[in-house]
């Protein structure tokens, strides 16, 4: 199918598409993908379920909306009961779906655009189902000379070392635990042999980030994590976390550093209720095909920060929109950049609340 023509049609996010869209249509499996991890599971929780309880199916559903809020709100409404019990009263009326599952417990499943309604016209924080993707470096010093780097998976190995791969899995188990309490999407290297050619556990305990930074870039993750721990000691383990160009050291148990993680990332992508909207306008240039089109509307269409969005020009391979976004064009762009799109930067200075970006395969 040869290239269609992109008309100046006025588009936006609740009208059709018309010619472009059924186009569109015919071609969403050669959309490309994006770089956010999509967390499916984020209104679904598992609680215990408390057969002593006055009500335990009740009191099930009230813990399983404490988890879900701490996942898509934050730690600050998640920890104050009375504001969650005056946003939610009757956290049954919101539930969709539950089941038991093993050792006493409740599988809960809440209507999530039903509770982020209700987030955001009070004005409390909303973090959406597309999140960074985070990489853990975690090399360990059990003591007795013995240290090793966790993997994503534990190697076959003999009867004597099953001692390793325990305590191995334990400890990847406790990230993995506290990170799917709060929605994270994370993952370990493979260590395979390209990992081990390029990082040593020196490598990763000296502090010698550039070689452990250059052998994640395989990965294609948005975020890295690298942790130092001495499990026979007292020491302090040592963290050092890379985001957005930028670099934090931070010191802690894996549960309390994964925690704080998560709220660097909620901070940075999260939308109050009453963040103001401003309109921005926008200009995505490299839009050469039916394809790259219906991805940089997918692009739009997944950023929570944007309320509207619409067409007013198409220009050779240059599309400008103009969007409503809470929290000004600083904050989108941050948001495009972190959905794959390239910013522009001709030595020109932009008038206020425009961005210029480059879409690119």
């Amino acid at each position: 199918m040869g290239k269609p023509p992109l008309s100046n049609t006025f588009v936006n996010r609740a009208g059709g598409l018309q010619r472009v869209a059924l186009l569109l249509l015919l071609c969403v499996a050669c959309v490309a993908p994006l770089e956010a991890v999509e967390v499916p599971t984020l209104f679904t929780a598992e609680v215990p379920l408390d057969d002593a309880a006055d009500d335990p199916r009740a009191e099930a559903y009230a813990a399983a909306l404490r988890v879900v809020l701490l996942r898509v709100s934050g730690s600050e409404l998640a920890t104050d009961p009375e504001l969650v019990e005056t946003l939610f009263p009757n956290p049954a009326s919101y539930v969709t779906q539950f089941r038991s599952g093993a050792r006493d417990t409740l599988f809960v499943s809440f209507d999530g655009q039903a509770i982020e309604q209700v987030l955001r016209s009070s004005g409390q924080t909303v973090w959406g189902a597309e999140r960074p993707l985070t990489l853990v470096w975690l090399a360990v010093d059990w003591g007795q000379g013995e240290r090793e780097i966790i993997a994503a998976d534990d190697p076959e190995r003999t009867e004597q070392e099953s001692r390793s791969i325990d305590r191995n899995r334990l400890l990847r188990e406790r990230v993995l635990d506290i990170a799917g309490q709060r929605g994270l999407p994370v993952v370990f290297p493979l260590l395979d042999t390209i990992d081990l050619q390029g990082v040593t556990f020196s490598d990763i305990w000296g502090g010698f980030d550039e070689a452990i930074l250059a052998a994640s870039q395989r990965y294609d993750v948005n975020s890295i994590l690298i942790g130092r721990v001495r499990a026979s000691s007292g020491q302090q383990n040592r963290w050092t976390y890379y985001f957005s160009g930028d670099q934090q050291s931070m010191s802690g148990p894996p549960e309390a550093v994964v925690s704080q993680v998560a709220d660097i990332l909620a901070a940075e992508f999260a939308v109050g209720g009453d963040a103001p909207i401003e309109r921005v306008a926008l200009n995505v240039a490299g839009v050469v095909s039916v394809e790259a089109f219906g991805s940089v509307q997918q692009i739009l269409g997944s950023i929570s920060l944007i309320e509207d969005f619409a067409i007013i020009e198409v220009a050779g391979d240059r599309i400008s929109y103009r969007v409503d976004v809470r929290g000004g064009a600083a904050r989108l762009g941050r948001a495009l950049q972190f959905k794959g799109l390239i910013e522009q930067d001709n030595g020109d200075p932009l008038p206020d609340n425009s961005l210029e970006f480059f879409y690119g395969t």
